[in-house]
């Protein structure tokens, strides 16, 4: 008898989908690779899927240092290329997305958790629209 997947007990005790819990490891690097499709091509989404997204990575994060030593060093790497092609299409932003409360509650930090401080620098139209706005509301 196999053994469960951590990283799949890891995802349905933290109440995720259960297309991501039966997706595991696997899945959520995928779907990060997707994601840095979309942001290379210029963001098509707002700001609530990009934040979603950017959980997405988070949830990679965590997951990472559970799955097993065969299955984590291809993942890493995958994990690595896809970081590169983001940051290459991100630009920082002074403070964390989700607002310095949610950051300094989940102890997230720039220099490690930097999807959430940083932007596409090619974003859709709503995207666009919503970081003006949110930039007003915080000059305002």
């Amino acid at each position: 008898m196999s053994r469960p997947d951590p990283v799949r007990r890891f995802l349905a005790q933290r109440g995720s989908p259960q297309r991501v819990v039966q997706g595991g490891l696997a899945g959520l690097v995928a779907d990060w690779e997707r994601i840095a499709g979309q942001i290379e091509a210029g963001y098509p989404l707002g700001l609530d899927d990009y934040l979603d997204d950017m959980d997405a990575r988070q949830l990679i994060e965590r997951a990472l240092p559970l799955a097993p030593a065969a299955g984590r060093a291809p993942a890493e790497e995958r994990v690595a290329r896809a970081d590169a092609r983001v940051r290459a299409h991100v630009r920082a932003v002074k403070g964390c997305l989700w607002g310095p409360r949610v950051a300094a509650s989940e102890g997230w930090i720039a220099e490690v958790n930097w999807w959430y401080f940083a932007v596409p620098t090619a974003p859709g139209p709503l995207l666009r629209e919503e970081l003006g706005r949110r930039g007003r509301q915080r000059r305002g």
